[in-house]
């Protein structure tokens, strides 16, 4: 092959990456450099930006607001990702098989992923109000409370909770069915090998099924806690960060300084050090994905 078949063979690969390239520049790329250097200046939209070079992000770090949000933030992380991820791997292993009664199983766990957050953190508010929501009534109905409880706004434990338990109904679904997809990628003849072999179901599981499905269960994984950490939709309206902004996401502050409070600059600094954050648990996830392919 000559040099400038070669040549014209990179020039045709570049232009047919050419649109992609080009989106990532003007969605990606730029913004994030706009963002950067609104990040280092002291900005309200009343006033001119001025140029402070690194005040806002040591100001992040002397924040202790941020750090109760970003704390609160990890925590709601740390609690919610085992329960997404066993409950949907779990669900995925019980209807994985295409029968009637289990595709009609998948798709009622599915259904609530095409609810917008919005809608089903609403949905869930009525659902927890105390004095009309059907939570408060069945635990009554049932002798598991003696009195009405105030689940959002008063307790932040109790506030977290509540909110899991909503996002858990809402996209418990999606990792469901990555995983049913991965599982059935699995040819017959390995799982048949292995029982032949003798191997217990719970040894398959461990031995057979779970590492040929690692990448998928990685890949969820990483889905979940990078929403986990951009987490806000749910919160701003189930508790609004009360009480006391105890239950306010690292998103939700960072909505909080850029537009009420209308500090720009220190509002891209936040969001800047959370997109680092997301960026480190990119790279392991990235990491551990090549180590178990190796």
């Amino acid at each position: 092959m000559s040099i400038y078949s070669t040549r014209s063979n990179r020039l045709t690969g570049l232009y047919y990456l050419a649109p992609a390239l080009a989106f990532v520049a003007a969605f990606t790329a730029w913004p994030l450099g706009q963002m950067l250097w609104v990040s280092l200046n002291s900005w309200s939209l009343i006033t001119p930006p001025k140029f402070i070079g690194l005040n806002n992000f040591t100001k992040a770090f002397n924040d202790k607001q941020f750090w109760v949000s970003l704390g609160f933030t990890l925590k709601y992380t740390l609690l919610i990702t085992p329960i997404l991820m066993l409950g949907g791997y779990a669900i995925a292993l019980l209807t994985v098989k295409n029968t009637p009664l289990r595709r009609f199983t998948r798709a009622v766990v599915f259904v609530p992923v095409v609810i917008g957050l919005g809608a089903s953190s609403l949905l869930w508010y009525w659902l927890f109000s105390t004095d009309y929501g059907f939570v408060n009534r069945l635990l009554l109905d049932f002798g598991l409370i003696d009195k009405a409880v105030i689940w959002l706004g008063v307790d932040a434990d109790r506030s977290n909770w509540a909110i899991i338990v909503s996002v858990v109904w809402k996209v418990l679904g999606f990792g469901m069915i990555l995983f049913v997809a991965a599982i059935q990628a699995i040819p017959p003849e390995v799982s048949e090998a292995a029982m032949v072999d003798g191997a217990s179901p719970w040894q398959r599981l461990t031995q057979v099924t779970l590492p040929l499905t690692l990448r998928t269960v990685l890949l969820v994984t990483l889905i979940s806690v990078i929403g986990s950490l951009l987490a806000f939709d749910q919160f701003y309206i189930m508790t609004a960060g009360q009480p006391q902004n105890l239950t306010a996401t690292s998103v939700f502050y960072v909505y909080l300084n850029s537009f009420p409070y209308l500090k720009l600059g220190y509002g891209a600094a936040l969001s800047l050090i959370l997109a680092v954050i997301i960026l480190v648990f990119t790279i392991i996830q990235m990491l551990l994905t090549r180590r178990s392919h190796a």
